[in-house]
């Protein structure tokens, strides 16, 4: 299952004219496209949904927002599946495999 989950930008930079940025989502990190958002600040609050910001909240938003998926228990599974920044191989199959493994085609692995 796919959610829209909010977070706290930590920082912005910009690379080949892509606005991104490292997100706080009670904990853990991501890096996040900004740019649906350019008028998300650092120390905002971002609603995230597959890897790129889609709109801006405020704080008490983020927090009640955050609250209700803990309490839903989606928070683990969403983020549980994903593997730490050094377990993860930037460049992975859709089977998590690493792109000699099999046949399957490679994909991007956002941070």
């Amino acid at each position: 299952m796919c959610l829209a989950v909010p977070g706290q930008i930590l920082d912005a930079t910009e690379r080949d004219h892509v606005r991104y940025g490292r997100v706080n989502f009670g904990g853990v990190v991501r890096e996040v496209c900004l740019d649906f958002v350019p008028e998300a600040l650092v120390g905002d609050y971002v609603v995230v949904h597959v890897g790129f910001a889609i709109s801006r909240v405020d704080a008490a938003e983020a927090s009640r927002t955050y609250e209700l998926l803990k309490e839903m228990g989606l928070l683990e599974g969403e983020f549980a599946s994903e593997p730490s920044e050094s377990e993860a191989s930037p460049l992975e199959t859709e089977a998590g495999r690493s792109e000699n493994d099999g046949d399957e085609i490679p994909r991007r692995i956002s941070r």
